[in-house]
């Protein structure tokens, strides 16, 4: 799941404590893909548990190559638990 901190209603630190706080979703991996590089957010989001936190480019064209990575490292490089 990719969550960024700053979103409308409840931001992504929340919506992350959530799901590491309900045994239903709390395996779901979880990577803040956001704009804050704010040590206490990076430190409150490992707190909580998220498996990587990456800044997100500012520019479209970076943006959609980072997108890009981070898929193929969760789909074809990551190993899972077998459930």
């Amino acid at each position: 799941m990719l969550l960024d901190i700053k979103m409308p209603k409840v931001d992504g630190i929340e919506v992350l404590r959530r799901i590491k706080a309900d045994a239903r979703t709390r395996s779901i991996p979880v990577v803040m893909l956001t704009s804050s590089a704010e040590e206490s957010d990076l430190v409150r989001s490992y707190d909580l548990g998220v498996n990587s936190y990456l800044l997100k480019p500012v520019d479209f064209q970076h943006f959609s190559e980072e997108i890009t990575r981070i898929g193929y490292y969760w789909v074809a490089m990551n190993r899972i638990h077998p459930l």
